[in-house]
């Protein structure tokens, strides 16, 4: 009980300097256990980091065009029979020896699908339906068969959906993939922080807080022992991906291969940018470094630019498949990566102490972006591949990226062979 009390006087001082007494304006109408998680939670949070990264954020990000500079890359269907076989047995030796292994963004809710749970158990409506998770794992066993071995699968969750995810795979036997080769970590999380500058309740004994971004991975590998287990498995190469691009070719020997005979530590797939207004972030050099930025820092002429030999200089697009040698990812996570702030809508608890669904977004959200670490190299191989044959996620129910485009494609590429 003393230990209470003074925890209680230290939240209360902490939210005193920050001024948000209000999260405790329930305090007296929750029972001890929540009392003592809304107390440890406010002793837990940097609330010196959340305000920095708010007020920072509130500063419009300014590239200079003159600081940006095109970055070469490779057109997978431009590459003759006799490259295209010779780079994938480059990527197949390393495969073969045990050096690769596949890490999958699985951080998020399908709340924009109208779903309830992970992302990742969505199913896909196939004959049978499959979920987001079964469709990854049925392209690692077929890579498993082709190469006798057995991939390394980790998967990053959230405090969200860590327990239900895990609880999914064992409901489905681990899709027959070999139990001990599938490892889960969480990601970390961050406060949300609402218009007028203050953190909200989810209830009124939780703060609300919202997983940082996909950036978060590497820090998250290096925190739960995943990098540690790799060195341990003499693993060189790491893809990530997110957990909802169904025709994704994540075990992908050509750019692999090509990564290696070029003498890159790291790598991205890209996709051509069909319309120049369109709102997609494009690679290109940052200050000589590699990088992706949102194409509004480019001029009129840039955004048209060629080379010599017709290809254009800046519309190549993520599509978040990125591969790192695991020295790049030592080096990584040696610093902290930037935070950019979204903007979000969120329920909260209001002043009667009553849940509130926001009409439009009322919240910030902070976090890291994965493509942030290209900055700390000097090159990068960028591989442009087709967009029917390699980009097919599923993002919403009324978008471009919809359910229903996901199946066509996915039964075009894997069902109609």
């Amino acid at each position: 009980m003393v230990d209470m009390m003074q925890n209680y006087e230290m939240a209360k001082r902490i939210l005193a300097k920050y001024k948000q007494e209000h999260l405790l304006n329930f305090y007296d109408e929750l029972n001890n256990d929540e009392k003592e998680q809304l107390i440890s939670q406010i002793c837990q949070i940097n609330f010196e980091q959340i305000f920095s990264l708010y007020e920072a954020s509130k500063k419009d990000e300014l590239i200079p065009h003159r600081s940006i500079a095109p970055l070469p890359y490779t057109i997978k269907k431009d590459l003759t029979t006799e490259e295209f076989m010779y780079y994938c047995s480059i990527g197949e030796n390393a495969i073969v020896n045990g050096k690769y292994a596949v890490v999958t963004l699985a951080g998020g809710q399908g709340t924009r699908l109208g779903y309830k749970g992970p992302k990742g158990t969505f199913e896909l409506d196939t004959e049978p339906k499959k979920s987001l998770f079964e469709i990854l794992c049925e392209h690692l066993k077929e890579a498993n068969e082709k190469y006798n071995i057995t991939i390394p699968w980790y998967i990053m969750t959230s405090i969200y959906n860590d327990e239900q995810t895990k609880k999914f795979f064992e409901e489905k036997n681990f899709f027959d993939y070999p139990k001990d080769s599938i490892y889960f970590f969480e990601q970390s999380e961050l406060p949300l922080i609402n218009l007028s500058g203050n953190l909200i309740l989810e209830e009124p004994y939780k703060i609300k807080e919202a997983s940082n971004g996909n950036g978060d991975v590497f820090l998250s590998m290096k925190r739960h022992g995943i990098l540690k287990d790799m060195k341990q498995k003499q693993i060189e190469w790491i893809f990530f991906s997110g957990v909802d691009n169904v025709i994704l070719d994540i075990v992908d020997p050509l750019l692999l291969g090509l990564t290696i005979a070029n003498n890159k530590v790291i790598a991205s797939k890209t996709l051509f940018k069909k319309n120049i207004e369109d709102k997609d972030w494009i690679f290109a050099r940052r200050d000589g470094k590699p990088a992706i930025i949102n194409s509004c820092h480019l001029t009129p002429e840039m955004k048209i630019a060629i080379d010599e030999n017709g290809h254009y200089l800046y519309r190549e697009i993520n599509l978040l498949a990125h591969l790192f040698n695991i020295s790049a990812l030592e080096k990584i996570v040696k610093v902290f990566l930037p935070y950019h702030r979204a903007f979000k809508k969120n329920t909260f608890v209001n002043e009667e102490g009553m849940k509130q669904v926001p009409e439009s977004p009322n919240t910030f959200k902070f976090e890291t972006f994965i493509f942030d670490a290209f900055s700390l190299f000097d090159e990068i191989e960028l591989l442009r591949v087709e967009e029917n044959e390699e980009f097919a996620p599923i993002k919403d129910f009324n978008g471009a990226h919809n359910p229903e485009i996901a199946k066509e494609l996915y039964e075009k590429k894997y069902c109609l062979k």
